[in-house]
């Protein structure tokens, strides 16, 4: 580029390269002040294309080399080098870029997330999101048991309040009965208008006996915790007492998704769903009518009584009706406890069976110990 330049003024040969002013007065400016010069970086375009230097240059004197005296220095091609660099920086812009919209779209997953749990029941959601379970991703045919409650009366309770009071009773009442089912166990259906289906074993079982326990117990504390409510519904207005009406039944239902490729509903199906509804519309207020089928599954921890038969719309034969009142005294609420080790797993449904189950270790024990003793 510069060919052989010889006996010139270098900061003119500079000028006529197109360098910029600036870096032409740093060079003279260092150079007699300090002896040397370093400028790092000097753009310029040649034949249209931007090439990048560095200029390098220092004062010599040398008594035995004569030759080497005067100005020296070199004007090095760093175009390659500045390209990388560039190339390096944009790719860690990129990166930057890159995971600034993966946390925003993180924050959109989580935000879409959460709201849609607000729609699911906790085992749905979990199903959905963190792949446990496979009921929610075909039809199945299960022993559930199904739970129905509605307000009595709650048409005339619409038409004599205010839509502001309304919306407190109806959206405090379903928050509460939510919250105790899914404490329960339970998995929520849906909410139609203010009544309310929910039931027990599936996507997660304890049994049926057990499944048919938490629902029973769920049902009492409902009643109970509405009962506790109507005291602040009436200090906000809402002068008629709120009483509901409960339906349980235990029998083998179709669960799972139905619907379209644009909406999906997981929910159960089946004459057990059906029956359940009509011991719901024909229980009094405050009062919890359960199948027989459910009723010999947990006669034993609870109070209650066979109060009549009825034909429900759409069942041939007459079917027999209890009415749970409370627990048994003493009873305890049943769980699930298991225990995994290497080698042995205990399940245990009710822990009214632990000693049961102790001694059945023990014997197990004492098993192995002997075969241990043959084999030595």
């Amino acid at each position: 580029m510069l060919g052989n330049v010889s006996n010139a003024y270098f900061p003119d040969v500079l000028e006529q390269l197109g360098v910029e002013q600036r870096h032409i007065r740093s060079f003279s400016e260092d150079l007699a002040a300090n002896g040397h010069v370093l400028i790092p970086q000097i753009e310029l375009k040649i034949d249209g294309k931007k090439k990048v230097y560095s200029l390098l240059s220092t004062r010599t004197a040398d008594d035995s080399f004569s030759y080497l005296n005067g100005v020296q220095g070199q004007f090095v091609d760093r175009t390659a080098e500045f390209e990388l660099l560039g190339e390096r920086e944009r790719l860690l812009e990129e990166k930057l870029r890159d995971h600034a919209i993966i946390e925003e779209k993180t924050r959109q997953f989580e935000s879409l997330a959460n709201r849609l749990a607000k729609y699911l029941s906790p085992q749905i959601y979990n199903s959905i999101f963190r792949s446990e379970g496979g009921a929610v991703q075909s039809l199945a045919r299960k022993n559930l048991t199904i739970f129905f409650s509605d307000i009595e009366g709650f048409t005339e309770i619409c038409d004599g309040i205010e839509p502001e009071r309304l919306s407190f009773l109806i959206n405090r009442y379903l928050g509460e009965m939510a919250e105790i089912a899914i404490e329960h166990g339970g998995t929520i259906d849906k909410f139609i208008g203010d009544a309310m289906l929910v039931f027990f074993g599936d996507p997660e079982t304890d049994g049926d006996r057990n499944d048919a326990m938490k629902c029973a117990r769920m049902a009492l504390r409902m009643r109970e915790r509405v009962a506790e409510l109507r005291s602040i519904w009436h200090e906000h207005g809402i002068s008629k007492p709120v009483r509901v009406r409960m339906g349980i039944n235990t029998g083998y239902c179709t669960v799972g998704n139905f619907g379209s490729d644009q909406r999906l509903e997981y929910t159960v199906l089946g004459g057990p769903v059906n029956l359940a509804a009509r011991l719901q519309a024909a229980a009094e207020p405050d009062t919890i009518l359960a199948s027989e089928s459910t009723w010999l599954l947990i006669q034993d921890i609870v109070q209650g009584e066979h109060v009549r038969d009825i034909k429900p719309k759409g069942f041939v034969q007459p079917v027999p009706v209890y009415r749970l009142d409370g627990l048994k005294d003493g009873t305890v609420g049943p769980t699930s406890m298991m225990r995994r080790g290497r080698h042995v797993e205990v399940n245990i449904i009710d822990d009214r069976h632990v000693g049961e189950a102790i001694e059945e270790l023990k014997r197990i024990q004492e098993e192995f110990e002997a075969r241990l003793g043959d084999q030595e």
